[in-house]
């Protein structure tokens, strides 16, 4: 569940930066008041955070990480 999670802030935090990219406009910047207002600043550090677990899924063993959801299902 973690991951999944993590996976749709990454994902979330990619859109945003390839809009920033593409169109120079930050979604999440612009949703919650500028880059600097505190909500933004805190869902950008829980999207960076979100970076950091999914660095762990390069190096989980794919077959363990099956057998523990067909575990939990």
């Amino acid at each position: 569940m973690l991951d999944r999670i993590a996976l749709s802030l990454i994902i979330l935090g990619a859109l945003n930066w390839g809009s920033v990219g593409i169109f120079r406009f930050d979604f999440i910047g612009w949703l919650f008041g500028g880059t600097g207002a505190t909500f933004s600043r805190v869902l950008f550090a829980v999207v960076g955070l979100a970076g950091l677990w999914c660095v762990s899924l390069l190096f989980r063993d794919r077959h363990n990480v099956e057998a523990i959801d067909s575990i939990r299902d």
